[in-house]
C-alpha cells in the first residue's frame, strides 16, 4: 500500500461509518482466518515464502468451488505468482476485468518492533503486523470476494481475474510476467487493492476518497566515492565517508522544478472546492494552482506543505548507506541509494544529471539501478467512479471520489504500460498520520478490514453482473 496524497484539510460532508461486517459471521470469520495465515507468513524477499500465500489463497478458493484448471500458480526462482479466473457468462462479448493484490511484504526485523511482526494482533481498534495494510489486507479481500460471491452463485457478465503478484516490493518481476499472461485475455481494465482510500480526521470523520489514476517513476541510483585508503592513525583531507556525506548534503537540499499534469490540476481544484470556507487562504492557493501552475505564489505555498509537495515536484531521498571495510582502515569507498519519485514526463537521464550536478563531486559514480519505467496515466472511467461511490456509499454516504497521482509506485504501472487502464480503489479508510507501510509497528484498521468485505463484493456485483 502506498502512501495516498489527500491533504489532511480535504474536507467532505458525509456521515459517520455505519456498522462494519460483524467479525463473528461466517463471512467475516473466514476472512479473518485467511488474513491472519498469510500475515504470518515471511513472505519478504530471501524467505521463498510467497508461495505459501498463494496456496492458503487457493485453498480457500478452491473450498468455494474454483476449478483447477482456472487456478494457475507460476513459480519464478523463490517467489511466484497467482492467476485465478473467474468464468463469466457463457458466450459474453465483455472483455475481462482484473483485481490486483501483491504478496509479498518488505522484511521486518523483530529486534526492531515492540511486538512479533509476523504475528497478527488486534489493539486500539487496528490490526497489527507486517503486511496488514501493504498488502495482505488487499490478498484476503479479493480471495473472499471471488470465494463469497462463488459460493452464493454469481456468475459475471464477464470473466474475472485475480492477478496476485509476488515481488511488487523488490524487482515486479512476476508483475510483468503475469502482464505477459494476461495479455491474451484483452483486459478491459485492471482494479488495484494496494492503494486509493480516504483519509479520515483525528475524530474519525472522513475527509475524501482518492483513486489512484497515475503513478510517479520509481528510480533508485547507486552513488560510490572510491579512495586509496590507507592506516585510520593518518588521516588524509580526502575521506570517502566525509566526501558521501558532504554529496549527500547537497542532494538533500536539491528541490526539482515545480510541474503539474491534467490529474493533478484536477485534483487540485476538487480540493480547493472542499476546503472552502473552512480554510480560505488554503483553497485560493489550490484554486490559483490548479487554474494556472505557473502562478508563483500559489506554488510556493502549497510545495511548502509536506503532504502536497511530492504530488508537485520530481522528489530524491537517501535510503541506504555502505562504507568502509575495517575498523582501523580509511574507507576506500562509500556509497549510498538514493530513491527518486520521478514526476510524469520527466526523463530518468535529467534527473541523474540533475542529481550529478547538485551533488557536486565530479569523482562520485553515479548508476541507476534496473530500468526505470514511466507509466501512462488512465483517464477514469465513470462507471468505475459510479461503481466506487456505489460501494462505498453504506458506510461513506456522499464521500467524494477523486483521481490522484501516486507518489509511490505499484504494479498498476506495468499494466498501464501494456495499455490496461489501471484504478486503485482500495477500501482503507484511516488518519494518514498513522498509516505505518513499509516501517515499525505497520497497521491496518479493523473497521476498514470488515468494511472491505462489503465493499469488494459490491463493488464487483456492480461493474460484472446484476444488484441481485
Amino acid at each position: 500500500m502506498k502512501p495516498m496524497i489527500l491533504s489532511a484539510a480535504m474536507l467532505c460532508l458525509a456521515a459517520p461509518m455505519a456498522n462494519a461486517a460483524a467479525p463473528e459471521s461466517p463471512q467475516g470469520a473466514a476472512a479473518l482466518s485467511l488474513y491472519r495465515d498469510i500475515v504470518e507468513i515471511r513472505s519478504a524477499a530471501g524467505h521463498g515464502k510467497v508461495p505459501e500465500v498463494a496456496a492458503r489463497a487457493v485453498k480457500d478458493l478452491k473450498a468455494a468451488g474454483f476449478a483447477d484448471a482456472d487456478i494457475k500458480t507460476v513459480p519464478m526462482g523463490e517467489t511466484a505468482y497467482l492467476l485465478v479466473r473467474y468464468p463469466g457468462k457463457a458466450g459474453s462479448r465483455k472483455r475481462p476485468v482484473a483485481f490486483l493484490a501483491h504478496m509479498d511484504v518488505v522484511d521486518a526485523n523483530p529486534e526492531d518492533w515492540s511486538f512479533d511482526p509476523f504475528v497478527l494482533r488486534e489493539k486500539d481498534g487496528d490490526f497489527l503486523g507486517r503486511g496488514t495494510i501493504d498488502n495482505k489486507m488487499g490478498v484476503a479481500h479479493l480471495t473472499r470476494a471471488f470465494a463469497d460471491l462463488k459460493t452464493s452463485g454469481f456468475v459475471p457478465d464477464r470473466d474475472l481475474y485475480l492477478a496476485f503478484t509476488g515481488d511488487e516490493e523488490t524487482g515486479m518481476v512476476t508483475t510483468r510476467a503475469l502482464v505477459d499472461a494476461l495479455k491474451p485475455m484483452k483486459l478491459e481494465y485492471a482494479l488495484n487493492s494496494d492503494a486509493g482510500g480516504g483519509a479520515l480526521r483525528p475524530d474519525g470523520k472522513p475527509m475524501g476518497y482518492g483513486m489512484q489514476v497515475a503513478e510517479k517513476t520509481f528510480a533508485t541510483f547507486d552513488v560510490t566515492i572510491r579512495n586509496e585508503g590507507g592506516h585510520s592513525s593518518r588521516p588524509r583531507k580526502d575521506n570517502a565517508i566525509y566526501d558521501l556525506a558532504a554529496l549527500l548534503k547537497n542532494v538533500e537540499a536539491l528541490k526539482f522544478p515545480i510541474m503539474a499534469n491534467s490529474v493533478t490540476r484536477t485534483t487540485f481544484a476538487a480540493r480547493a472546492k472542499q476546503m472552502q470556507p473552512a480554510q480560505p487562504q488554503v483553497a485560493e492557493m489550490l484554486r490559483r494552482f490548479s487554474e494556472n501552475p505557473d502562478d508563483a505564489e500559489a506554488a510556493a505555498a502549497l510545495s511548502s506543505n509536506a503532504e502536497l509537495e511530492p504530488e508537485m515536484r520530481t522528489t530524491c531521498v537517501a535510503t541506504m548507506l555502505s562504507a568502509g571495510h575495517a575498523e582501523n582502515a580509511l574507507p576506500q569507498r562509500a556509497s549510498a541509494a538514493v530513491n527518486c519519485r520521478i514526476f510524469p514526463g520527466v526523463d530518468v537521464a535529467t534527473v541523474q544529471a540533475a542529481l550529478e550536478q547538485a551533488g557536486g563531486n565530479p569523482k562520485a559514480e553515479w548508476k541507476v539501478r534496473g530500468t526505470p519505467t514511466a507509466s501512462p496515466i488512465s483517464e477514469p472511467r465513470p462507471d468505475v467512479t459510479a461503481a466506487v461511490k456505489s460501494a462505498l456509499s453504506p458506510h461513506y454516504p456522499g464521500v467524494a471520489v477523486m483521481p490522484y497521482q501516486e507518489s509511490g509506485g505499484t504494479d498498476g504501472m506495468w499494466f498501464r504500460i501494456a495499455g490496461v487502464p489501471t484504478y486503485a480503489i482500495s477500501p482503507l479508510f484511516m488518519d494518514m498520520k498513522k498509516m505505518r507501510a513499509h516501517g515499525l509497528d505497520e497497521n491496518a484498521p479493523v473497521a476498514s478490514f470488515y468494511n472491505g468485505l462489503e465493499y469488494w463484493p459490491h463493488l464487483i456485483r456492480t461493474l460484472a453482473g446484476s444488484s441481485k
